[in-house]
């Protein structure tokens, strides 16, 4: 290899260093804004779920139709993926989980609701029907796009369209670990929202030694217990989806800044390779002329 040609490659080599090492710092700065949104949705739901204990406990128990367990025999799967690459195994191993969920429930009506561009290209491909597709390029989570995704599946869900509705996404554990994650979004219970909560707080990291945020334990229901579960249900299905969302998000640009720094190490590794064959021929290249130049004064003296 020319010499010439080695430092090109050493200077591309550097330049890709940089843009690696820039996308690296601006997903670090995106993963904490998101896992931060996502801590700070935990006092509401956590608030919410205590009314929804005690007024489920009443003796009414939880009579809401978004509460009701049915044979599932229809099934709105919900993926939750990106649109773009450059983060590991992120999506293959939410689209795996999803088609190992399909397989487990055994029903042959599956709609699916793709949110990302990954995920609706792989369900696509193998003939499912799509109900809707939207594109996941915003660096947040715009809440009119959650709040119209989980009108839909809960107006599908009370329509008897599904049995129930089921999320795959990216569980955001610390920076190094995102475990794809299904959970039942609907039928809605006390248990799975209370999981889902809980679950928000990291294992590692800024929030993972956060104290347990409590619940009001005093307060009186001056209304119709049937009148806030109407409204408190719906609210924490769009909260739970919510959460969701954010830890698919805080996965997203956690998986790719880890992926960015191993590219930032990896060219660093090509780069001084590189320069050590450089210079290794060039030397190569000086000591021969040295040779030559030795060779041919030790000619001319004879």
């Amino acid at each position: 290899m020319a010499l010439k040609d080695i430092k090109t490659k050493i200077g591309a080599t550097k330049r890709m260093n940089t843009v690696t090492r820039a996308m690296e710092a601006v997903s670090a700065v995106k993963m904490r804004k998101t896992q931060a949104a996502a801590f700070a949705g935990r006092p509401y739901a956590r608030a919410a779920l205590a009314v929804l204990t005690r007024l489920s406990g009443s003796g009414n128990a939880l009579r809401h139709p978004l509460t009701a367990v049915r044979e599932v025999k229809k099934l709105g799967l919900v993926v939750l993926t990106s649109d773009k690459g450059l983060a590991g195994a992120l999506n293959s191993g939410v689209i795996k989980r999803a088609a190992e969920a399909v397989a487990a429930f055994k029903v042959e009506d599956v709609t699916v609701y793709a949110y990302g561009k990954k995920g609706e290209e792989y369900f696509a491909r193998r003939g499912y029907t799509i109900a809707k597709a939207v594109e996941n390029k915003r660096d947040d989570v715009p809440l009119s796009v959650m709040e119209e995704l989980s009108r839909e599946l809960s107006e599908g869900f009370l329509a008897g369209t599904y049995d129930e509705v089921f999320v795959v996404y990216s569980n955001f554990k610390s920076t190094f670990e995102q475990l794809p994650t299904g959970r039942t979004l609907l039928p809605l219970s006390v248990e799975r929202v209370s999981e889902l909560v809980a679950d928000v707080r990291p294992v590692k990291g800024k929030w993972s030694d956060e104290a347990e945020l409590s619940a009001p334990s005093s307060y009186e229901v001056e209304s119709a217990g049937g009148d806030i579960l109407g409204v408190l249900i719906p609210r924490l299905v769009a909260v739970s989806l919510f959460h969701m969302l954010l830890e698919s998000k805080a996965s997203e640009h956690s998986a790719r800044m880890v992926a960015m720094k191993s590219a930032s190490d990896k060219s660093k590794e090509v780069a001084r390779d590189l320069t050590r064959l450089y210079n290794k021929i060039r030397q190569a290249a000086i000591t021969r002329e040295v040779s030559e130049i030795v060779g041919g004064r030790e000619a001319l003296s004879t």
